[in-house]
């Protein structure tokens, strides 16, 4: 039996974050467009390009999102925050017509992730950004489990090129789940096991019973 020295943290869902997945962590530094609506006084090392000590308001410059995040107030406005290209109108009419066709790994590696994340700030096409979102999940998500499901035994490598992270990690889940069957269905496999999900409700339910 396979141990494993690490257990993967899923990341978060949604808005939410896990502050514990390596992919959420790495989900944090991804860089925003934004401009400063107000002076910051002794932070100009933030802007590589200029050499000031201070950042001026109006400066348009690059932040990680977990530093946009903390700075970034709806009620006091000392940030505002520019939607990244992909998540613009011209490439949401193009992910409507047809998301399979579009590599999203090459546009970010984080294309659900970053667009669930950019609905904390205020933005007047939040709503459309959700959509298209959601949307490009929907459309996408038959055609990866489909690739994962008829890939036995071969090279996966043009197939998962360009997924999103998380088109990857399902795509892996589906691949495991294959491998299993096939496992099994050759009499590799000495036992079923009951899903975790089976098992941690069949735990609860013990520990409800004996409280």
């Amino acid at each position: 039996m396979e141990t494993q020295s690490y257990m993967p943290v899923p990341p978060g869902v949604g808005m939410e974050e896990n502050f514990l997945s390596l992919d959420d962590i790495l989900l944090s530094h991804e860089r925003l467009p934004c401009r400063t609506e107000s002076a910051f006084p002794r932070l100009g090392f933030l802007e590589k390009s200029s050499d000031n000590r201070d950042i001026s308001e109006g400066t348009k410059m690059e932040m990680p999102l977990w530093l946009a995040k903390g700075l970034y107030e709806r009620t006091r406005r000392v940030l505002s925050v520019e939607l990244p290209k992909v998540y613009r109108e011209g490439w949401r009419t193009v992910f409507s017509a047809d998301p399979t066709v579009v590599d999203l790994h090459k546009m970010g590696p984080y294309y659900y992730g970053l667009g669930s994340q950019l609905l904390h700030f205020h933005n007047p096409e939040n709503a459309e950004i959700a959509q298209t979102v959601l949307q490009t999940f929907i459309g996408r998500f038959r055609r990866t489990m489909d690739s994962a499901q008829n890939a036995y035994n071969e090279d996966t490598s043009a197939l998962v090129e360009p997924l999103d992270s998380l088109e990857r990690a399902l795509f892996k889940v589906g691949q495991n789940g294959l491998n299993a069957f096939q496992r099994w269905e050759m009499g590799r496999a000495s036992h079923l096991t009951a899903s975790s999900l089976v098992v941690n409700y069949r735990k609860r339910k013990i520990t409800d019973l004996q409280a």
